[in-house]
């Protein structure tokens, strides 16, 4: 670990050898001074006196410097030798806890000792902040240990600082072992005579206050900062005024991977045993106390990493369930896992305003880990609950001020980091898992609720910044990953469908089928094939099985569904013409387009008799024929007819509506088809500039109008802009929507097109 505390020269050794330095620099000085003839060496009586006078002045400095630095050395020998005041080599206060028995040995150990290692930068206090179980207390231990088994302390103090008294008790003893105050003395007063005693000593001193997580209690008591002491607090709080003073917050974070792979390979010792030991870890969250717990719980009940895992997936285990017996716990362990952060809990909770932690901690517990955006708790649900939910359970209407202040409770005590500037928090995958454990049946269901209502009111209706959007569909999706199937019941399936059709829209097509497959099942088992819930999400799965690029597949699909829709809700459902929309269109991208135009003419005459003539679904069908008309030949008849369609939508739905963004993108695509590419290029880069506003330029769709406008281009005579705007396009679609989504597949092709036509015009 190196010396901590290095022998710095006294001020006056340091004045006395400047004095002589520069009495040295004078001589020289002079000497250099004087001509070359006179510093020349002179015969005789004179020369020999010149010679003298030289000698003498360098023998009296250098005698001067060695006199004092003997005087010094002896000095320091008996200081170091001579014992402290109680007559030992290192007088001991409180009981260090033992080490861990396969203890990892940390880079924040190395920090924690590099910063408190004496020179001009040497840290005094350090106050070394985290969550419960980052290992504080067995940082702090081993510093401690080494210190004093390396002989560098003269005293050391080892303060369970839970209280006001337990400070005072620990000092009051160490005044007396030092006998510093008679046996009988006033705790208080032998605590202050400890103190003043750590301020004037030249002797050195360790004190170190674990677990202060009231920094009240501390008020009055901290040592002084002196060089020849230092100072280790360990605490769950991160309050500013921890860090105040001469005082140093460290945050002590989660062990590495490495780290974590490190400590369980030790601790169970058997490599038959540690497969998937580092997927472990990241379950675990890389907290220390959890893999030390998890590896004792391993080597007791003969398991081995991946069975673990498998019990830790398990929803239906509580996290206490797979951790050793208190009475069983290592390395003087004091709680479980979940207990350990009982108490932050019931502290944040009592602060003001009382009662609102706890909750608010119950909904974040619901959500991902890596980042809840604060704003879901601000939302009129989030608000109604926290009121009826908040322990004080007098109704109070709860503010938005109210939720920021119990938030940076919740983040003082290390249960969660706020981040109020960017509008986010973090919980630790654990202290979740510990949270909803303690939850009863409705107040699960209830918080659920809560969760899912407050993502739908902040969800973006467009997916125009892709940042946001991935965040709202990391914590729906972490909500379903932690309650599973209680979505469906507890009624808040809406979430699940904005869920899905983000990922669609966002170009995550086969995650979004892959997901909704899960959700059909569940619907299967749960509710039954003819429940309206099984239908919709049925319907779901099919469109964005299409979009996948398997027309044909969807169309089937539709079929089929149809069939059931037209037995269970009947013929004029919204989900049942919905249906005959989408059997039509997946049968017009399989190929029939003339059937696809049939079926669609069918549809929205029941569309006008159901709804009339501006409802945005009969828009919306009125939309699919043209383009299924324009697709089986009929051109010209499909660019009047979405003429008139996009005036219609302008005037009932506006410029920005998705339909009449639609009737744009296929009047542009009609115009080119039908040979008027110069109307097409100007449309369609209308359109991409508006797409661009609106959607961003990583939309999808923005990136599929530029795909039609590179098109265009190539129609209208420029092959080699086409192609150009088509490479970049290519590598912007790998980015965005990856290589296997369709969009990728048809700009791929469009490329190869229009460089093929590039290479035959130059040969030609």
């Amino acid at each position: 670990m190196g010396e901590i505390f290095g022998r710095r020269p006294p001020r006056r050794r340091v004045v006395v050898l400047l004095a002589l330095a520069l009495l040295t620099a004078v001589v020289a000085a002079l000497l250099l001074r004087r001509s070359p003839a006179a510093l020349a060496p002179r015969p005789g009586w004179a020369g020999t006196e010149q010679a003298g006078w030289i000698a003498g002045i360098v023998s009296a400095v250098l005698s001067l410097v060695g006199t004092v630095a003997a005087v010094q050395a002896l000095r320091t020998t008996r200081a170091a030798e001579r014992p402290p005041a109680g007559g030992t080599r290192t007088v001991r206060v409180g009981r260090i806890p033992q080490p861990a028995s396969w203890f990892q040995d940390r880079r924040a150990r190395l920090d924690l000792a590099r910063a408190a290692r004496a020179g001009r930068t040497a840290v005094l206090t350090q106050v070394l902040s985290g969550m419960g179980g980052v290992g504080k207390t067995q940082l702090a231990a081993q510093f401690a240990r080494r210190l004093a088994e390396s002989g560098e302390l003269d005293l050391l103090v080892w303060a369970t600082a839970i209280s006001r008294d337990a400070i005072v008790a620990a000092y009051a003893q160490a005044a007396r072992e030092l006998r510093l105050v008679d046996p009988t003395a006033d705790p208080e007063q032998a605590a202050a005579a400890l103190l003043s005693w750590c301020e004037h000593t030249d002797r050195r001193w360790l004190v170190v206050l674990d677990n202060l997580d009231a920094p009240a209690d501390a008020a009055g008591w901290w040592p002084p900062a002196k060089r020849n002491g230092r100072t280790i607090v360990t605490t769950r709080r991160r309050d500013a005024v921890l860090g105040a003073d001469d005082r140093t917050l460290v945050e002590v974070g989660l062990f590495t991977g490495d780290e974590a792979v490190g400590y369980l390979t030790r601790a169970v010792a058997d490599p038959a045993r540690l497969a998937e030991a580092g997927q472990l870890a990241a379950d675990l969250g890389h907290l220390p106390l959890a893999v030390a717990q998890a590896a004792a719980f391993i080597r007791d009940r003969g398991l081995d990493c991946a069975g673990y895992r498998r019990m830790l997936a398990d929803r239906k285990r509580r996290l206490d369930d797979l951790v050793p017996q208190p009475d069983a716990l290592p390395d003087d362990h004091r709680a479980t896992v979940a207990a350990t952060w009982s108490l932050s809990v019931d502290a944040a909770d009592a602060a003001v305003p009382v009662g609102l932690a706890r909750p608010l901690l119950e909904l974040a517990a619901l959500l991902d880990p890596n980042g809840v955006p604060t704003g879901l708790f601000a939302t009129p649900a989030a608000l109604a609950h926290l009121a009826t939910a908040r322990t004080a359970g007098d109704g109070t209407p709860v503010e938005v001020e109210d939720v920021a202040r119990a938030l940076h409770n919740l983040h003082r005590l290390s249960l969660v980091t706020h981040d109020p500037h960017g509008g986010s928090l973090r919980v630790h995958a654990l202290v979740q898992r510990a949270t909803r454990d303690r939850l009863t049946d409705t107040q699960l269901v209830a918080a659920v609720r809560v969760a899912a209502a407050a993502l739908l009111h902040r969800w973006p209706a467009t997916e125009v910044e892709p940042s946001v959007s991935l965040a709202f569909r990391a914590n729906a999706a972490a909500l379903r990953d932690h309650v599973g199937d209680l979505l469906l019941r507890a009624g808040s399936y809406k979430v699940l469908f904005r869920l899905y059709e983000s990922l669609g829209e966002s170009g995550l097509v086969r995650a979004a089928v892959d997901g909704l497959d899960e959700v059909v099942a569940d619907c299967l088992r749960l509710l039954g094939p003819d429940h309206p819930q099984t239908l919709a999400f049925r319907s779901h799965r099919n469109f964005w099985r299409g979009r996948t690029g398997d027309a044909a597949g969807a169309a089937d699909a539709f079929a089929e569904l149809l069939t059931d829709c037209l037995r269970v809700v009947g013929p004029d459902d919204p989900l049942t013409l919905t249906t005959r929309h989408n059997v039509a269109y997946w049968r017009g991208e399989a190929g029939d387009a003339a059937g696809a135009a049939e079926a669609t003419a069918q549809l929205l005459t029941d569309r006008l008799r159901l709804h009339g003539p501006e409802h945005p679904d009969t828009l919306n069908t009125r939309g699919s024929l043209a383009w299924l008309r324009g697709k089986a030949g009929d051109r010209t008849g499909a660019v009047t007819a979405l003429r008139a369609l996009l005036a219609d939508c302008q005037r009932v739905l506006g410029p920005e509506h998705t339909t009449t963004l639609n009737a744009r993108n296929g009047l542009a695509w009609q115009l080119g088809a039908a040979g008027e590419h110069a109307a097409a290029i100007a449309e369609t880069r209308a359109l991409l500039d508006d797409y661009v506003r609106l959607l961003g330029v990583d939309h999808p769709d923005t990136l599929d109008t530029r795909r039609n406008l590179a098109w265009w281009r190539g129609e209208a005579g420029d092959p080699a802009g086409a192609a150009a705007a088509l490479a970049e396009l290519a590598t912007d679609c790998l980015r965005v929507v990856g290589p296997d989504h369709p969009l990728t597949g048809m700009v791929v092709r469009s490329l190869a097109h229009w460089r093929g036509q590039v290479g035959r015009t130059a040969a030609g």
